[in-house]
C-alpha cells in the first residue's frame, strides 16, 4: 500500500494518493471518500449512496457489492474501472469527468440511470438489469449487453453499431432514430426492432 500526497494530479490543493488498497464494509454514506487518487484499489461492501464523489479519480480499481445509489459523480474519473454485484441507481454518469473514461458492469443494478452524450465505446455489461436507463446520444460503438434486462431503457440517436444485443430482453430499439449497422440480434429478441409497427411475428 501506497499513501502520498498527489498534488501532480489536482494541482489546485493536496490530494491523498492510494495504490493498491483495500476498504471493506465502509460506509462513505455519513462521512464521504476523500477526494483524491485511487489506484488499483478494490472496494467491497462499500455504501457510497448519496455522497459526493468530486475530484475522486479511480484507475483501474474493483468495485464489488457496493451501494452507489443516488450518487453524485460531478467530475469523477473512472478510467478502467469494474463494478461487480453493485447497486448503481438513479446515477447520472454524463457528470463523471469524460477523460479516459472505461468501465465495465457485472450483476449490477444500473435502473434509471443516465448516460447522456457519453462516448463509451466498447462497454461491456453483463448480467445487468437496465430498466429505464437512458442513452440519450450515447456513442455505444461495440458495446456488449450480455444476458441484460433493458425494459423500458430508453435508446434515443444512440451509435449502436456493432453492439451486442443477442441475449439482451425487454429492449426498444427504434432503427430511425439510432445507429446500428452491423449491430447484432437474435431471431429470438429482434422484435425489440419493431415493437412500434404493432405487428405480430410467430
Amino acid at each position: 500500500m501506497t499513501y502520498k500526497t498527489a498534488s501532480v494530479f489536482f494541482p489546485v490543493m493536496s490530494r491523498i494518493y492510494f495504490e493498491g488498497k483495500t476498504f471493506k464494509d465502509e460506509n462513505y454514506a455519513e462521512k464521504g471518500l476523500p477526494a483524491g487518487e485511487y489506484e488499483n484499489c478494490r472496494f467491497t461492501g462499500c455504501n457510497f449512496s448519496n455522497a459526493g464523489l468530486s475530484q475522486c479519480r479511480f484507475l483501474e480499481c474493483v468495485f464489488s457489492d457496493c451501494d452507489f445509489s443516488m450518487t453524485i459523480l460531478k467530475d469523477t474519473a473512472f478510467q478502467e474501472v469494474k463494478f461487480k454485484n453493485c447497486k448503481l441507481l438513479g446515477l447520472h454518469f454524463e457528470d463523471c469527468n469524460p477523460f479516459l473514461l472505461s468501465f465495465e458492469f457485472q450483476g449490477c443494478l444500473l435502473n434509471f440511470s443516465s448516460f447522456y452524450r457519453l462516448k463509451i465505446k466498447n462497454t461491456r455489461f453483463e448480467t445487468c438489469k437496465l430498466e429505464e436507463a437512458e442513452f440519450v446520444e450515447t456513442d455505444l460503438s461495440g458495446a456488449v449487453f450480455k444476458d441484460c434486462d433493458l425494459r423500458g431503457t430508453v435508446f434515443d440517436g444512440a451509435i449502436l453499431e456493432q453492439a451486442d444485443f443477442r441475449t439482451a430482453v425487454h429492449f426498444v430499439i427504434e432503427p430511425e432514430k439510432n445507429r446500428i449497422g452491423r449491430a447484432k440480434f437474435s431471431v429470438h429478441n429482434v422484435g425489440g426492432l419493431l415493437t412500434k409497427y404493432n405487428i405480430i411475428i410467430e
